[in-house]
């Protein structure tokens, strides 16, 4: 009886381990299946394209949140381009936030053009264009294809770069500069902006150098060859490839206007120090006005105390009576005589 117990307990903790067995069997088939099904569209694609994935890589990228369509396509492209680009560095940029699409029709852009560019700086190319109007597949195709910047941009609201010569005459100049991208200096290289602004800068200087306009308008070639003399493409992700103006206006005669300006200024001037002048001499005679005045009151005041005196010399006995009758003859007959001397009648007494 002992014997058939242990026995048994055998055969129960046996059929408990392949029971585990096969319910864990079960579960890695499903899984399996699971995964076949969702990813044999996929991986039959990239096989028949010569791009092979595994199934496992495509579950790995599903774990990851990759999109693996989007890999699979551009590693397919990138295949039949005669490019060899693995899963691995497809997934890299993509998690870093590039765009593997542009990425990938950049170098194949590159190969076809034979322009040397290798995964790596195609990659952080499309990275430095981030948050950007550019992309890396644009700079690519500009590096083929040279394009042609207005100068100045139309979007900044002026049609024209305006300068004036040293006669004074105002020049309107419209320029067309052509760029090839260099994909060497992309990365931290300037963009179209710094272009504009350089090229301006060289055209007002050029002008401003002139010693008249019709020197400009007579040769405007002359202000292409000496703004690319000055390697105006420094320091910038562009090669100029060339700089023609394609329009050259004569504007105001500033030189003029400055000169009316300075003149109307200068009469102003003058008119406020001659008013200057004026307000002191009228305060000089009025000032004037007031010490006549000042003596006038003296003169009155001292000719008030002339009686006082007179009565004060009677009183006294210093002056008799004949004195002061020959003293009032003698005023009569000046008053006389002053009424004489104006055509007058004597004033009665």
């Amino acid at each position: 009886m002992h014997s058939l117990s242990q026995h048994s307990h055998i055969l129960k903790a046996d059929f408990s381990v392949g029971y585990v067995g096969l319910v864990a069997a079960v579960i890695v088939a499903i899984a399996v299946a699971i995964i076949v099904i969702n990813f044999l569209n996929l991986w039959i694609r990239a096989l028949f394209a010569n791009a092979r994935v595994s199934l496992w890589q495509l579950f790995g990228m599903k774990m990851r949140h990759v999109p693996a369509t989007l890999i699979v396509d551009a590693r397919i492209t990138a295949i039949k381009a005669g490019l060899q680009i693995g899963t691995d560095a497809l997934e890299a940029h993509y998690l870093a936030g590039g765009n593997i699409v542009h990425t990938v029709q950049a170098l194949i852009a590159a190969d076809k053009a034979g322009i040397p560019l290798e995964w790596k700086k195609a990659c952080a190319i499309d990275l430095s264009t981030r948050g950007t109007n550019k992309s890396v597949l644009e700079a690519v195709l500009t590096s083929v294809n040279p394009k042609v910047i207005d100068c100045p941009n139309p979007k900044s609201g002026r049609v024209t770069i305006d300068a004036v010569a040293k006669d004074g005459i105002q020049v309107k100049v419209k320029a067309r500069v052509t760029v090839r991208t260099s994909l060497e200096r992309f990365i931290g290289g300037a963009q179209e902006e710094t272009i504009i602004a350089r090229v301006g800068e060289g055209i007002v200087t050029t002008i401003g150098s002139s010693d008249s306009y019709k020197i400009v308008l007579e040769n405007p070639d002359r202000i292409s060859k000496t703004v690319l003399e000055r390697g105006l493409d420094v320091g910038t992700a562009f090669d100029i490839i060339s700089i023609d103006i394609a329009d050259v206006d004569v504007g105001e005669n500033v030189g003029a206007q400055l000169q009316a300006a300075q003149a109307e200024a200068n009469k102003n001037m003058a008119q406020a120090q001659a008013e200057i002048r004026r307000a002191a001499a009228v305060a000089v005679e009025q000032e004037m006005k007031a010490k006549v005045e000042e003596m006038r009151a003296l003169v009155v005041e001292s000719e008030s105390k002339v009686p006082l005196a007179l009565a004060e010399a009677l009183r006294t006995g210093k002056m008799g009576f004949m004195d002061f009758y020959r003293l009032e003859n003698l005023k009569s007959d000046t008053q006389m005589r002053h009424a004489i001397g104006l055509g007058d009648e004597p004033a009665k007494q």
